[in-house]
């Protein structure tokens, strides 16, 4: 079964749900918990038939809390990819399923391919028209009805390129875009259910001007301007053109300057032969550890219109339209695999990388890791809520700020 737990200083017993202590949620990341292992949910049933499981946790008090605040939660040896925070509650994307968790009541409902969806793996959850929209890895787009408790599903034969859905996003003229393992999907109008409202962008069909057809990432700039991250560099889609950047233009560091500092030693290109080609493709095939400069894993477009680009061992690169300017662990990141990127209120940058979190403002960064309550310091996901409360989601668990972070991060 299933756990999300607070950090307390109790532990687990078959059959309840008992929140586990700091300590003992660094050790439960590292073990698979399944529907045999782990305690019993109480199987509840929604309104208008969207069934889902649902649970009462026990408050407790944190007997060895996180320091600044933190509260922790475990999802077992599961990663959370995606975070949504709704009003007052958040949506927690999982690689086991999704989990709506509302803080104030202390209770949660966890939904998986029993329960609406069409696979367990999570890449992306948000809100678009009020509806909550979850990419699964494999199963398509799901999109929940919050009013009805409803499910609605769209595959390849609704239009998708892909049943691998990475983002989504409603552009301001109402058009929402897909981002896909295969291409990127652009609804007309957002008309969903209309095929006739649905195009597909692949490097063929934009005779190269989508660079790569594994898309990680969308964001909306100035003037209506679509950024898309993929596996082979940045692209623009602006009023029908398409234009595209990669390492050769500026896009990630050198791999002399990041090689000392790889954590990483696999080479996804030994176990893959899609990373492969893609390696061999880009003029990378001499390089036997885990860095494509061209692999934008996130992204993220501040106020002044500026893109910035998170690549897999490459660092973080910024693009002002002209010019790329790119940020490694000598400039003073914690590590260059740049898994997550956010944007808290005041338009700072907050950056999940393979060594921690790292908040980037007027040049200058600070820092967030374990030692400040970090649940892990593998951050795969970033969300900031209305009242400035922050959510982190990494390998085997969550955290949260409910007064926010600023007052944990430790100035470089």
């Amino acid at each position: 079964m299933f756990l999300f737990g607070r950090s307390t200083g109790q532990t687990a017993a078959r059959g309840h749900l008992i929140p586990l202590s700091s300590k003992a949620l660094l050790a439960a990341a590292m073990i698979a918990l399944d529907a045999t292992t782990a305690g019993t949910l109480a199987a509840g049933t929604l309104a208008g038939g969207a069934s889902a499981q649902e649970s009462q946790l026990p408050h407790g008090t944190l007997a060895a809390p996180p320091s600044h605040g933190a509260v922790q939660f475990q999802v077992g040896q599961r990663n959370v990819k995606s975070l949504y925070a709704d009003r007052d509650s958040v949506w927690v994307g999982t690689s086991g399923g999704l989990i709506h968790y509302d803080p104030a009541r202390d209770r949660y409902q966890r939904y998986d391919n029993t329960t609406g969806l069409l696979s367990n793996g999570i890449f992306y959850v948000g809100k678009i028209r009020g509806e909550i929209w979850v990419g699964t890895y494999g199963g398509g787009l799901s999109v929940l009805n919050p009013e009805q408790a409803t499910w609605r599903n769209y595959n390849i034969p609704h239009g998708l390129g892909d049943a691998f859905i990475y983002d989504a996003l409603e552009a301001s003229n109402g058009d929402i875009w897909i981002a896909t393992w295969s291409g990127v999907n652009r609804v007309i109008g957002g008309a969903m259910d209309d095929v006739e409202a649905w195009r597909l962008h692949t490097v063929e069909s934009t005779s190269g001007g989508l660079p790569n057809d594994w898309v990680y990432g969308l964001a909306e700039g100035k003037n209506g301007v679509i950024w898309l991250a993929t596996e082979g560099g940045l692209a623009r889609f602006d009023s029908g053109r398409w234009d595209n950047w990669n390492h050769a233009q500026g896009l990630g560091a050198p791999y002399d300057l990041v090689k000392d500092a790889m954590p990483f030693r696999n080479d996804p290109g030994e176990v893959s032969s899609h990373h492969a080609r893609q390696k061999a493709e880009q003029g990378l095939g001499d390089i036997e550890v885990a860095y494509n400069p061209n692999y934008i894993i996130s992204l993220e477009v501040d106020r002044d219109g500026q893109v910035w680009a998170g690549t897999w061992g490459g660092g973080l690169s910024r693009f002002d339209g002209q010019t790329w300017t790119t940020l490694t662990v000598a400039d003073g990141l914690p590590g260059n695999h740049i898994f997550a990127l956010g944007r808290d209120g005041d338009d700072a940058l907050w950056i999940g990388t393979s060594r921690g979190i790292a908040r980037y403002q007027d040049g200058s960064f600070s820092y967030l890791s374990r030692e400040q309550g970090l649940y892990s310091d593998i951050v795969f996901s970033i969300e900031f809520a209305e009242d400035g409360a922050a959510w982190f989601g990494s390998l085997g668990g969550v955290t949260w700020f409910p007064k926010g972070p600023a007052e944990a991060a430790v100035k470089g």
